[in-house]
């Protein structure tokens, strides 16, 4: 199995600095301003900026970003997966097994914990495959897993991993669980929704595990495309 090298795999303090300032605003700025900024942009074109094109919008400018701000990080990952890919992709298939053992197990005892709380980041995506399948599909297998592996494995995890592996491993996969809910946490006014966090940590944890073993944030990204593929599948059949 590949062994994490160390040189290159993680980011300058340059990138650091750079991508905790992006992350932040995208953590805790873009939910906020997005929507009216779209709307703005609208009124200027004379045009609307529906649900749909609003999000694909919104993940090409955060690919954008990421992609100047990374692009060497990403360039130097790149060339370890590709000087190890027999072991990465060795990597990538025990992360696909472990995903989906691991989280069958935690979402059969979430569901004792929260009974029937719905989860309203699952029907959100629904809907968006409904009302545009094909923009949906580049949000869901290309363009999230990049920009939210960067953030959190790349920048969170690898900004820790140095210092304490355990804190890396905590922190990444908690924040990566709490974007997926707070939101709707906050918009349903119930707090107890945040219980649904549970279900986020496996991912959070395989995919960290995943770059942390490979050395490159490929594997984790090509297994987060994969789960998330897998999902689209599942929802259109």
């Amino acid at each position: 199995m590949a062994k994490r090298k160390a040189s290159g795999a993680y980011l300058t303090e340059g990138e650091k600095i750079a991508g905790t300032v992006f992350f932040v605003i995208y953590l805790l700025v873009l939910p906020f301003v997005t929507r009216p900024a779209l709307d703005l942009l609208g009124r200027l074109l004379g045009v609307t900026i529906g649900e749909s094109l609003g999000n694909t919008i919104y993940y090409y400018v955060l690919f954008a970003v990421t992609l100047i701000i990374f692009h060497r990080f990403i360039g130097r990952t790149t060339t370890l997966f590709l000087e190890n890919a027999v072991g990465s992709l060795k990597v990538l298939a025990v992360g696909f097994i472990a995903f989906y053992g691991l989280n069958e197990l935690t979402y059969r005892l979430t569901r004792l914990v929260v009974g029937n709380h719905t989860n309203l980041n699952d029907m959100t995506i629904s809907a968006q495959i409904d009302a545009a399948p094909r923009t949906t599909l580049l949000i869901v297998v290309i363009l999230a897993p990049f920009v939210e592996e960067v953030l959190f494995r790349g920048l969170v995890f690898g900004g820790l991993r140095s210092k304490s592996r355990l804190a890396a491993y905590a922190l990444s996969c908690a924040l990566f669980a709490l974007l997926h809910v707070w939101q709707y946490a906050l918009v349903s006014q119930d707090i107890t929704y945040l219980v649904l966090m549970i279900q986020y940590l496996v991912p959070g944890l395989v995919l960290a595990w995943c770059f942390d073993r490979s050395g490159t944030l490929w594997t984790s990204m090509l297994l987060h495309a994969g789960v998330n593929a897998l999902s689209y599948w599942a929802i259109l059949t």
